[in-house]
C-alpha cells in the first residue's frame, strides 16, 4: 500500500515571500529586502524581468558546489532585523552559510505542532533535536508545552534565546542544551526521560561538540532508535524534517514505520515547498 504523501505550504507570512525563480536561483524577500540565492532545482525561467532580480539588496555567490561561498552587498543593511509569523518574532541576518537564520517552509510545521499541543489539553513535552534557532521550539512553548532545545552550536542557542525574548516567551519553560544531539538522547534514556513530542532536524553533515561528527546515513537510525525509547506511553507526534540528503519522503517514511509500529496514530510522508509564482513550478 502506498503511504500518504503530501506537498506542505506555508501559506500565512506577511514577512517573507518567493518572488520568483529560475535559472539556479531564488528571489525572495525577508522583511524590507530582498536577496538572491541559488538554487539549483530552479532549472525554468524566471517569471520577472532582470530589472526586478538587479534590484536586490544582496546576492549569495557560490564558490564551490556545497553551500560556500560570499554575499555581495548591493547597499548597507542591518546585521540583523526582526521578522514575526503570527505571534513569533524572531532575528533574520545574512549568515555565510547563505541561509537567513531560519527556513520560512518550516511554518508549517510550527503551525501543526503548536495545534496539536493545543488539542491534547493535558501535560505535553517536547523535545526538539538540531534545533537551530528555535522557532520550532518557541512554536511548541507558545503553545504550552514544557520543551527541551539540543543543538551543538552555541551560536545557534544563543540566537535562539533572542528570540525567546523576541517573542515575550521568556517565562516559558524552555531548557537550552548546546549539546551533541545523540549523545545527549543517549543520557536522557538512562535517566528514564520521556517526551509527548519528538521534533528531528538533522543536517546531511555536521561536527558536535568535542569535535563528534554526525553522518546522516551513518547516524539516522541510531538517533530514530533512540527517540523511540524516549517516547511516552501516550504519545503525540514525531516531526522529522531532513534537508540536502539524497533521500526522498519516502525513504523518511519507511525509516519511521518500523520503528514506531504499535502506536497509533497516522504517518505521512511529504515534501515542503514555497509556492512559485506565474512562470515557476511548484
Amino acid at each position: 500500500m502506498k503511504p500518504p504523501f503530501v506537498f506542505l505550504t506555508a501559506d500565512d507570512w506577511q514577512d517573507y515571500a518567493l518572488l520568483d525563480s529560475g535559472d539556479g536561483h531564488k528571489l525572495e524577500r525577508f522583511g524590507p529586502y530582498t536577496f538572491v540565492r541559488s538554487e539549483p532545482r530552479a532549472m525554468w525561467h524566471p517569471a520577472l524581468p532582470a530589472r526586478a532580480w538587479d534590484a536586490a539588496d544582496a546576492v549569495f555567490q557560490l564558490t564551490g558546489e556545497e553551500s560556500g561561498g560570499n554575499w555581495n552587498f548591493q547597499r548597507k543593511l542591518p546585521v540583523t532585523w526582526t521578522l514575526q509569523y503570527k505571534r513569533l518574532r524572531f532575528e533574520a541576518q545574512a549568515t555565510a552559510s547563505r541561509h537567513m537564520g531560519f527556513f520560512p517552509e518550516q511554518a508549517v510545521h510550527w503551525d501543526w505542532i503548536a495545534g496539536q499541543i493545543r488539542s491534547a489539553r493535558r501535560p505535553v513535552r517536547v523535545l526538539n533535536l538540531f534545533g537551530y534557532t528555535g522557532l520550532a521550539t518557541l512554536a511548541a512553548a507558545q503553545a504550552g508545552a514544557e520543551v527541551t532545545h539540543v543543538d551543538a552550536a552555541k551560536r545557534a542557542i544563543t540566537q535562539a534565546r533572542r528570540n525567546q525574548d523576541l517573542s515575550g516567551l521568556a517565562e516559558r519553560p524552555i531548557r537550552w542544551i548546546a549539546e551533541d544531539a545523540l549523545k545527549y538522547i543517549q543520557r536522557e534514556v538512562r535517566r528514564g526521560s520521556r517526551y509527548e513530542g519528538v521534533i528531528l532536524d538533522p543536517p546531511k553533515f555536521g561536527r558536535g561538540a568535542g569535535g563528534k561528527v554526525w553522518e546522516f546515513f551513518e547516524h539516522f537510525p541510531e538517533l530514530l532508535d533512540t527517540c523511540r525509547s524516549l517516547l511516552s506511553p501516550e504519545p503525540l507526534f514525531v516531526v522529522i524534517t531532513a534537508y540536502a540528503v539524497q533521500a526522498s519522503a519516502l525513504y523518511l517514511h519507511h525509516a519511521l514505520e518500523g520503528r514506531l509500529s504499535g502506536l497509533g496514530g497516522d504517518l505521512t510522508a511529504g515534501e515542503l515547498i514555497r509556492r512559485f509564482l506565474p512562470g515557476g513550478l511548484p
